[in-house]
């Protein structure tokens, strides 16, 4: 059993798609109750969500905005999340800090500070991660692995739709596609395959962290995995 974990959260997951709304509030209330069930089990949280539901970068595009400036706009993304998920929780009586590589919100979210993170995690409290690395031109799977070592989580849990883990090639395009139980972070460089993106894999592939990658279609898989079940995919480095 992992005791402490960091979840990687997509932003799209929290979007309602029929209503078009950023939001899917009875998804966010499902969630943060199994999230709770993990906090209530003695499992210390981190969490990194993502802004695909507020935020996209082709929108940026279009738009004609500058790189930069699209990132620090995806950053605050992604505070605005881990507030809004941290308030469900905090609803459900689950102690919560939300911590912003940016800049702090008074009375809502402070500036990250390693030791204050670490310390909160110590606390049972779950810790929300946000802002991305503070820096534009990178991605949250990065920030995710910054954090993951930093605060020496043992494991990235990363909860995808529609899969049930890795496959050697896009599922949703190649009929062929192979499921892989396990593979080492040096492979997946070698193959390319899109877990995360290259970087965040090169910044954890001498680590020990594991990334497990799995179905979200039952958000019970959280609980599985963290309990030692066999679901999905297994990344860790050579020789692990």
């Amino acid at each position: 059993m992992y005791k402490r974990i960091l979840l990687k959260i997509s932003g799209e997951a929290l979007k309602n798609d029929n209503k078009e709304s950023i939001f899917d509030i009875e998804y966010l209330k499902v969630l943060a109750n199994k999230i709770k069930e993990l906090h209530d089990d003695g499992i210390q949280i981190a969490i990194v969500v993502g802004a695909g539901n507020i935020w996209r970068g082709k929108f940026a595009k279009d738009a004609g905005l500058e790189q930069e400036s699209a990132d620090y706009m995806g950053m605050l993304g992604t505070v605005i999340n881990a507030t809004i998920l941290a308030s469900f929780l905090n609803n459900l009586g689950v102690e919560t800090e939300v911590f912003s590589a940016l800049s702090d919100v008074p009375n809502t979210v402070k500036k990250y500070e390693k030791s204050l993170a670490n310390q909160a995690l110590n606390s049972q409290k779950v810790t929300f991660l946000a802002g991305g690395t503070g820096k534009p031109f990178f991605t949250t799977d990065t920030a995710a692995t910054m954090r993951a070592l930093e605060l020496d989580c043992e494991a990235i849990l990363m909860g995808k739709n529609g899969v049930e883990g890795v496959y050697d090639k896009d599922p949703s395009k190649y009929q062929d596609a192979k499921f892989i139980k396990e593979i080492t972070y040096d492979k997946i460089i070698q193959m390319g395959l899109q877990v995360m993106d290259i970087t965040a894999v090169e910044l954890i592939k001498n680590s020990n962290i594991d990334i497990r990658v799995f179905s979200m279609s039952d958000l019970d898989n959280f609980k599985r995995v963290v309990n030692g079940e066999d679901l999905g995919t297994t990344c860790h480095r050579e020789g692990k």
